[in-house]
């Protein structure tokens, strides 16, 4: 099926699953059940759905990133940046552009124990490690019906996943569940802080706070960040966590370390606190604690998390 108007406009709706899939329907933001662990919102409890969402200039502005509860950036080959995001508390109708996988999405992924994984593709070494791990890897190879090619952008930067289908061929996907995150009331201490940038070499994501908006408004490149429903991006929490990005199997895409500790700045409510992340395990949680031994609690809202070098 061709892509028309729809990919440029807004998305909002919910995605609907077919009844004979034997999948349920995602739940709108109003039927709450109980609080999401990804956001500290009202939400249902819903299948995990990680997208490698394209960031190459020419993939911009990207479908639906508004509506995950979680978008992450990491660095790539050549200094370019990729970014994922995390679909649990509601499902847009179309989401992308999708891209490939790389080799440290399998142990990254792992944080939400069995989720879905929406790739376009990935060299030959990471799709027998995803096909070989815990996660439901849905690739656009292996599972084309999922997925189409259309909108406004040149190929490769044009392809986009439904994940109504992409979810009825992981039918065993993880529901969300506590990684680690906590919400609630600002802590005492921070710096007030306008402006953080992340630089990747050939690529950079930037967040400003708004005090109108009441939230960090991202950057890609020095340009502000919007989606194709003209909505700017950014989130209530930014998380930039400080890692490791030695080279991966292939010598040439970095492979960024989530297990283990290190520095990591929280950006909420105009303010960066300092903390130190801590991630025993490939299943286990991902801790930020502020030096006074607490837990620091994040602005109940989308959270974006950024991978930076240390």
């Amino acid at each position: 099926m061709a892509v028309v108007g729809g990919l440029t406009g807004t998305v909002t709706s919910s995605a609907s699953f077919a009844a004979d899939d034997g999948a349920r329907t995602p739940p709108t933001r109003q039927e709450a059940a109980f609080t999401s662990p990804f956001t500290g919102l009202p939400a249902e409890k819903n299948p995990v759905l990680a997208v490698k969402i394209d960031n190459h200039k020419d993939a911009r502005p990207q479908t639906a990133l508004e509506d995950a509860d979680i978008v992450g950036v990491e660095k790539v080959e050549g200094g370019l940046g990729r970014l994922f995001a995390i679909y649990s508390s509601h499902y847009p109708e179309t989401l992308g552009p999708v891209r490939s996988a790389r080799e440290y999405n399998v142990e990254q992924m792992r944080m939400f124990q069995r989720p879905a994984l929406a790739y376009s593709g990935a060299r030959e070494g990471v799709v027998d490690k995803i096909k070989e791990s815990p996660l439901y890897g849905v690739s656009h190879d292996d599972h084309p019906d999922a997925y189409e090619r259309g909108g406004n952008h040149e190929p490769p930067h044009n392809l986009y996943g439904h994940p109504d289908k992409i979810l009825a061929k992981a039918r065993g996907a993880s529901e969300a569940d506590d990684i680690g995150f906590r919400f609630g009331a600002e802590p005492g201490g921070g710096t007030p802080t306008e402006e953080r940038t992340v630089d990747y070499g050939s690529s950079s994501v930037s967040f400003a706070w708004s005090s109108e908006e009441d939230r960090w408004l991202a950057s890609f490149d020095g340009a502000p960040a919007k989606g194709t429903s003209g909505q700017l991006l950014g989130g209530k929490t930014v998380i930039i966590q400080k890692t490791d990005m030695p080279p991966d199997s292939s010598g040439e895409t970095p492979y960024i370390e989530t297990v283990g500790s290190g520095e990591a700045t929280v950006l909420r409510d105009g303010k960066a606190f300092e903390t130190t992340w801590q991630r025993k395990s490939a299943t286990g949680d991902t801790t930020y604690t502020l030096s006074n031994g607490k837990r620091m609690p994040f602005d109940p809202g989308q959270v974006w998390l950024v991978y930076q070098e240390r």
